[in-house]
C-alpha cells in the first residue's frame, strides 16, 4: 500500500504528539516487573496508551471539531466542566512531571542541586516561552523525536542481541490490568482529545479543497501508521526492561532504570546525550501544555490576553509546586485522578467513533453517567476509602482490576439505545 506525502507527514506529527519523553520512563519498568509476562503487560499498556489515543484522533477526524464537541452530546455544561477539568489536570500533573523527569535524568546525576531549584528555573523558562510563543520550541521538537528514537532503537537492539541477559519469574498479579492502568499515566487519551482538533485544523489549512471523506481517510491511515510505530517502540522498551530484570536492584525507580540501561548498552557518554535530549523534549511538552491551557482560558473569556497571562502564570506556579516532587510520587498522586477521569474519556472516544444512529445524546448521557458513577469506587479506593469498592467486589465484574466501569458503561449503552428506539417508534 502506498501512502501520500501528506499522510506520512501527518503520521510523523501524530507519532511525535504521543511519543512524549515522560512516557519513555514507563515501559521499561513494566517489563522489569513482569519478566516473562512482558507480552501481557504490553497488550494492556498499548491498549490504553496506543489504541485508545489513536481512536481519539479518528473520532476527531469524524467530528471535524474541537475538544468541546467531544462531550457536548452529554450536555453543553458537562462539556465545559469536562474541558476545564482536563486542562486543570494537565497543568497540575503531566506538566510538572516533565520538570521532575528533567531533574532526575539530566540534573541529579551531575549535581546536588535540589529539585525545587530545577522546578523553579524550569517553569520560569516555560513561562517566558509561553508568553513569547517562540517558534524555537516547535523547531527543536522536530529534531528531538528522531534523535531520541534512534538512541532508543539502539538500546533495544543491543539488549535483544545480548545473550547474557535472562528473565526471572515475576510476582505480578493481573499483568494485563497493571499494563492498562500504567498506560493511563501516559495521559495520551487525554492528549488525543485535547490536541486532535489542532491536527484537524492543520490538515484543513493544508488541504482546504479536500473532501471530508479524503481527509478522514488521510487521518485514519496516518493514525494507524503512528499507532504501529508506537506499539513497536513501547513493546521494545518493555521487552528491554524484562531482559534486564536481573541486572539491577528490584526497587529501582523508573528514571534510574532507563538511564542505567542506557549506560549499560551505549556507555555513559551516549546516555548523557540521551538524558539531555529527553530533558529538552520534556521542556517542549511543558510549554505546549501550559500554552494550550492558557489558550483555552483566553478563548473562554472573549479573547482576553489577561486571562491568558493569569492562566500561564498559575500553570507555572503549579508546575513549581508539584515539579519538585519525584516522578514516582507524581505518578502516585495522578492515579486517583486518572481512575476518575480516564474511563469517561475512553467512553467519549469510543462513542464518538460510532455511527450517528448509535451515538445519540440520550446514549451519551447514559454511558457517561454510569461510567462516572462506577469510577467513583476506584477513585475512593485509590485514596484509602475501600468500603464501597469492597462491597461491590463480589457483584461487579473487573472491579478488582479497577475496571468496574466497563460493564456498567455497556449497560448504559444498551439502556440508552433501547430508550432511543422506543422514542423513535412512538
Amino acid at each position: 500500500m502506498k501512502f501520500s506525502r501528506d499522510t506520512l507527514i501527518t503520521a510523523l506529527a501524530l507519532f511525535s504528539l504521543f511519543f512524549g519523553a515522560g512516557n519513555l520512563i514507563l515501559p521499561p519498568l513494566l517489563g522489569f516487573q513482569s519478566g516473562p509476562l512482558w507480552w501481557i503487560v504490553t497488550l494492556g499498556f498499548c491498549l490504553s496508551a496506543v489504541l485508545i489515543p489513536i481512536w481519539g484522533i479518528l473520532a476527531h477526524a469524524r467530528l471535524q471539531g474541537t475538544m468541546y464537541d467531544f462531550a457536548k452530546k452529554v450536555s453543553p455544561t458537562f462539556s465545559l466542566i469536562y474541558c476545564t477539568l482536563i486542562y486543570i489536570i494537565s497543568v497540575s500533573l503531566p506538566s510538572p512531571r516533565t520538570a521532575s523527569v528533567t531533574h532526575e535524568m539530566a540534573i541529579a546525576p551531575f549535581s546536588d542541586s535540589p529539585s525545587w531549584v530545577t522546578a523553579s528555573v524550569y517553569f520560569i523558562l516555560v513561562f517566558i516561552f509561553v508568553m513569547n510563543r517562540s517558534r524555537i520550541v516547535s523547531i527543536i521538537g522536530k529534531w528531538l523525536t528522531p534523535a531520541i528514537l534512534l538512541i532508543l532503537l539502539a538500546i533495544i537492539g543491543i539488549t535483544l542481541f545480548n545473550p547474557g541477559l535472562e528473565m526471572a519469574l515475576p510476582d505480578l498479579p493481573n499483568p494485563f490490568s497493571v499494563g492498562l492502568l500504567e498506560g493511563y499515566q501516559t495521559f495520551d487519551a487525554i492528549g488525543a482529545v485535547v490536541v486532535g482538533g489542532v491536527i484537524i485544523i492543520s490538515i484543513n489549512l493544508n488541504n482546504p479543497n479536500a473532501s471530508y471523506k479524503a481527509k478522514r481517510k488521510q487521518i485514519a491511515q496516518a493514525g494507524w501508521l503512528a499507532g504501529i510505530a508506537l506499539f513497536l517502540v513501547y513493546a521494545g522498551l518493555i521487552l528491554t526492561g524484562a531482559l534486564w530484570q536481573e541486572g539491577f536492584e528490584p526497587d529501582i525507580s523508573r528514571t534510574r532504570l532507563l538511564t542505567s540501561i542506557g549506560s549499560a548498552t551505549l556507555g555513559a557518554t551516549t546516555n548523557i546525550f540521551l538524558s539531555l535530549l529527553i530533558a529538552l523534549a520534556c521542556f517542549t511538552t511543558g510549554v505546549g501544555i501550559v500554552t494550550g491551557a492558557a489558550d483555552f482560558a483566553k478563548n473562554r473569556f472573549n479573547n482576553s490576553q489577561k486571562a491568558y497571562t493569569i492562566t500561564a502564570l498559575v500553570g507555572c506556579i503549579l508546575g513549581i509546586l508539584m515539579g519538585q516532587f519525584n516522578v514516582g510520587y507524581i505518578i502516585m498522586v495522578a492515579l486517583p485522578v486518572l481512575l476518575l477521569i480516564y474511563p469517561a474519556t475512553i467512553a467519549l472516544i469510543l462513542l464518538n467513533n460510532l455511527p450517528e444512529q448509535l451515538a445519540r445524546p440520550r446514549i451519551f448521557k447514559w454511558v457517561i453517567g454510569l461510567t462516572l458513577l462506577m469510577s467513583i469506587p476506584d477513585f475512593l479506593g485509590s485514596v484509602g476509602y475501600q468500603g464501597i469498592k469492597s462491597f461491590l467486589l463480589p457483584w461487579v465484574p473487573f472491579m478488582e482490576q479497577s475496571m468496574g466501569w466497563v460493564l456498567p458503561a455497556l449497560l448504559g449503552f444498551g439502556i440508552g439505545y433501547l430508550l432511543e428506539r422506543r422514542s423513535t417508534v412512538h
